[in-house]
């Protein structure tokens, strides 16, 4: 390691592939105090203050790196969640966690109408959402997402989404064992259909769309089930009063 002009260049080892040697700068004004190491042509961030913008670069930019780097990078982003103030995210309320389902499952809810996705500090929305289910994702859960009223201010760019999804550790996706989408619209079923089918068919099995809240009752007790009034109002406007009668035995479609 060498230094000029206020630059440290880190010199690689020889690449595996073709013997080259890789030489990469860094200014240390940009990069503030950093500990890295590397290996290849691939930097692993050890320490430091990073940016989304910049933790998203480096994340693409080693997907065909060991594990190890991309839960470096997850537990980096857990840090941070667990000492920032994302009392900005959190005051909306569109994002919490609302009992258990029939099998005991903890019921995370995301009511999408209240997700100002044009509006709102998208990194801080991920480090909350990572604050939350955090401690969740360690077993077994479930996920009811509300889609009511929603419009296209309330809809997240397709490439934030696949950033998420590829940032959340297995343990997300395996302990995942059920996502509701109530009042589902044609955008959400050709979402649903693109992202299962492309980025994660993994859960696709795991994905039900339910028409109306009733239909949740089968899964999820009432009395464990808290939503905003407008979900309700909507629901029995378009749907009616009792026009679904659940089945209340402990067998879950989706356990």
């Amino acid at each position: 390691m060498a230094s000029k002009g206020g630059v440290i260049e880190l010199v690689a080892l020889k690449d595996a592939n073709n013997g080259r040697l890789a030489i990469e700068n860094y200014c240390p004004e940009m990069i503030g105090h950093v500990l890295a190491t590397h290996v290849g042509k691939r930097t692993r961030i050890l320490d430091g203050s990073f940016t989304y913008v910049e933790l998203m670069k480096h994340y693409h930019s080693s997907l065909d790196e060991s594990d190890w780097q991309k839960e470096n990078l997850y537990e980096r982003l857990l840090r941070r969640a667990k000492t920032e103030d994302l009392s900005e995210v959190s005051g909306i309320g569109c994002l919490y966690q609302s009992g258990v389902d029939r099998l005991g499952r903890p019921v995370v809810v995301f009511c999408g109408k209240w997700f100002p996705a044009h509006n709102i500090d998208l990194e801080k929305a991920l480090l909350y959402l990572i604050y939350l289910l955090d401690p969740i994702v360690k077993g077994d859960y479930v996920i009811a997402y509300f889609h009511t009223l929603t419009s296209s201010n309330n809809y997240p760019s397709l490439q934030w989404l696949k950033d998420v999804y590829s940032i959340l550790p297995y343990k997300y996706k395996k302990n995942l064992k059920a996502f509701y989408i109530v009042h589902p619209t044609f955008w959400t079923k050709m979402m649903t259909w693109w992202f299962t089918t492309f980025m994660a068919p993994a859960i696709k099995t795991k994905v039900h769309s339910l028409p109306g809240v009733e239909h949740l009752y089968s899964a999820i007790a009432k009395d464990q089930l808290e939503i905003p009034a407008y979900i309700t109002e909507y629901d029995m406007a378009t749907n009616g009063i009792h026009y679904f009668q659940p089945i209340t035995n402990t067998s879950s479609p989706a356990s």
